[in-house]
């Protein structure tokens, strides 16, 4: 096995050992479950003008493909970044400087690596393709062609560009931290949107072929084709969709012979940077050390407060006020008072906007703002090395409490705008929905930082999760957002409350049980 295939090999084996693997394959077989629902469900992921397939092996195939090629060039991005930034942190980086490998190898194996790992997700998906068309039962021949095929058509091009993005993320300075991450979720909605155009370069994901072959089986069956037209996300409709059936797209050979083109560009753009990586060379690159660590995130120092905590005795009930003022001291450490100056001027034209703009688009638009700081909520004394000085800390989850308030108080400092509006307007259902968001944003950061150790799971959550609910997703809406007659469209604030409760707990259970292991 030649050296390439051994560190991409070493590389692939690392990365699905870790948490924030689990949860990003757990979230693409449940979205792969949501794009074959069952027949009575009001919610969907394909529609083709109020119309679905009948769940054979094409439609099946298809539709889990699409689904999972979405989420994984979304998600799947957040799994596979970070291999450079551990290779400097764990000092692989001067060994393999001292190596023959050169540097345009290095990115080759770090970009088969990502692939694999992506690859493994999409092969389980396709092995939940399969479960989902004998356990719906309305068709159980299995085709493999028509069942596997899209994935290989459609999935696999996209994830070969995430893998590629993913290295070269990591070797631009600006984007290789958690404003990349950001980044990318952007750039993945453009090239999900734009790809479904007939003017996508190289054909795009696809769509328009797909479009073609369905609305020709459906002319073919004498079935009208509803106002809705062609949709590809979750989407609720009226009432559940008639059938018919489809035995898969007909690619042309034209448009199959794109696939690989796509999946070369991409292994292209994955070692383009060995124009200007040093490859943890410290001749080419003078001004850090070899040892410097490579951080996904600015490191934070830790600073004095929790020296003015007791450590032999127990911290009584008036030293948390003293505790929550350290930890939100430590969780927005850094940030630039531009961005204090942003989140003021908005909060400030929530005042003087109408109601549902305030609700509708300036508190989102607020709570979207500090997703950075969110997400050190729980990982910070991981990345910074602080997580045996904390161990010691004699009421642990009082300080994990404080940590969770410290994200509710930045919550609150970010929305304050809207809230005022609310109140203003006698908007006191509003307003309480405003509450149950406040706590479950730092409660969802801190329970998955928590349990994954790492920023990036509420990241690869949060902003979908946000995209979806300005895209008026009732079911998803934790703040109330979503409006229907003036009033929020939610989940009842109590339950957002008590989901909140429960990422918590997972949080102090997770703690506990380390501390067991520890001990």
């Amino acid at each position: 096995m030649s050296a390439l295939a051994r560190l991409a090999a070493g590389d692939f084996r690392d990365r699905v050992r870790r948490p924030v693997y689990a949860v990003t394959l757990l979230a693409a077989v449940a979205l792969g479950y949501l794009a074959v629902p069952a027949a009575d469900s009001h919610w969907v992921i394909l529609d083709v003008g109020g119309n679905r397939g009948v769940y054979n092996s094409a439609w099946v195939g298809t539709a889990t493909a699409l689904a999972g090629a979405l989420w994984l060039t979304v998600g799947g991005f957040w799994v596979v970044r970070g291999g450079i930034a551990r290779d400097a942190a764990g000092r692989v980086g001067e060994i393999l400087a001292a190596t023959p490998l050169r540097t345009a190898g290095y990115l080759a194996a770090k970009f088969l690596a990502n692939l694999l790992v992506l690859g493994s997700m999409l092969g389980v998906l396709a092995g939940t393709a399969l479960v989902l068309q004998l356990v719906r039962g309305e068709d159980r021949a299995v085709d493999p062609l028509a069942l596997f095929g899209p994935f290989a058509v459609i999935a696999l091009p996209l994830i070969a560009l995430t893998a590629a993005a993913a290295v070269l993320f990591e070797t631009v300075p600006l984007l290789r931290g958690g404003f990349g991450n950001v980044v990318w979720f952007v750039l993945s909605l453009v090239l999900a949107i734009g790809g479904q155009s007939a003017n996508a370069p190289l054909g795009g994901i696809g769509v328009q072929q797909l479009t073609q072959s369905l609305t020709d089986a459906l002319n073919r069956q004498q079935l009208a084709v509803g106002d809705g037209e062609f949709s590809l996300g979750l989407t609720q409709v009226p009432q559940p969709l008639h059938t018919f059936v489809w035995d898969g797209a007909q690619f042309t050979g034209g448009f199959l012979a794109t696939r690989p083109v796509i999946v070369l560009c991409a292994a292209v753009l994955a070692v383009l940077p060995a124009l200007w990586f040093g490859r943890f060379d410290p001749a080419r690159n003078p001004g850090r050390t070899s040892s410097a660590p490579v951080a996904d995130e600015p490191a934070v120092a830790a600073p004095a407060p929790f020296g003015a905590l007791p450590t032999a005795a127990p911290v009584r009930a008036w030293a948390f006020g003293r505790l929550l003022a350290g930890q939100t001291r430590i969780l927005v450490q850094g940030v630039p008072w531009t961005w204090w100056a942003v989140t003021g001027a908005v909060g400030a034209a929530a005042l003087a906007v109408p109601l549902p703009m305030a609700t509708g688009l300036l508190l989102p638009a607020l709570w979207l703002w500090p997703v950075l700081i969110w997400s050190r909520l729980g990982t910070q004394q991981v990345e910074n090395g602080l997580e045996e000085l904390l161990g010691a800390h004699p009421a642990p989850r009082l300080r994990l409490l404080a940590e969770w308030a410290s994200g509710v108080l930045l919550a609150a400092a970010a929305g304050l705008g809207p809230l005022l509006r609310m109140l203003a307007a006698g908007d006191a259902t509003g307003a309480v929905h405003w509450l149950a968001g406040a706590l479950f944003v730092p409660a969802l950061a801190l329970g998955l930082g928590t349990v994954a150790r790492s920023h990036r799971p509420f990241q690869a959550l949060y902003l979908p999760l946000w995209y979806l609910l300005i895209n008026h997703v009732a079911p998803v809406d934790f703040m109330g957002a979503v409006r229907d007659a003036g009033h929020p469209a939610g989940p009842n604030p109590l339950l957002v409350a008590a989901l909140a409760a429960a990422l918590l707990g997972a949080a102090f259970l997770t703690g506990a049980a380390r501390r067991d292991v520890k001990r």
